[in-house]
């Protein structure tokens, strides 16, 4: 399972022009679920994602996390984070998990967020979304269960 997060001021998501989910300071976070991914990796990625000190203190040193901050998320998922182009030039997906799994560990990803405390956003699992970030700093960063 992968997750891209950018650090973010604010941050939507709509689809068909309606916004479904916002968030104001706080994690956008593109998750990617993999052939092999359980319920194990969406629980631990999320924890680190929670935890992940990312936010600066007073000094301007990364020694804050979400929950220090009691930021927000907001949660996409994004298959083509499993996207494999190293052969010719249209990308493979064959890596990413078919659907049913892929929003199962999705939703467990999200409720082990929403354990927080926190406030949790999300956008609609195989729709077309767009996606309006304000990246702060900018700051993103890839973590993989598998890593």
């Amino acid at each position: 399972m992968k997750a891209l997060l950018q650090r973010v001021t604010r941050s939507s998501v709509s689809v068909e022009s309606e916004i479904v989910g916002s968030i104001s300071n706080g994690l956008v976070i593109l998750l990617g679920v993999a052939n092999g991914d359980t319920l194990q990796d969406a629980q631990y990625l999320a924890q680190k994602v929670a935890g992940l000190r990312i936010f600066s203190d007073s000094e301007g040193k990364f020694n804050l996390s979400c929950l220090d901050i009691k930021g927000d998320f907001l949660v996409i998922s994004q298959f083509t984070l499993l996207a494999d182009s190293r052969k010719g030039r249209r990308p493979s997906f064959i890596d990413a998990a078919p659907p049913a799994l892929a929003e199962e560990l999705l939703n467990r990803f999200i409720s082990t967020l929403c354990a927080t405390g926190l406030k949790v956003e999300t956008g609609r699992f195989q729709t077309h979304m767009l996606v309006e970030i304000y990246n702060d700093g900018p700051v993103t960063i890839m973590l993989d269960s598998k890593e």
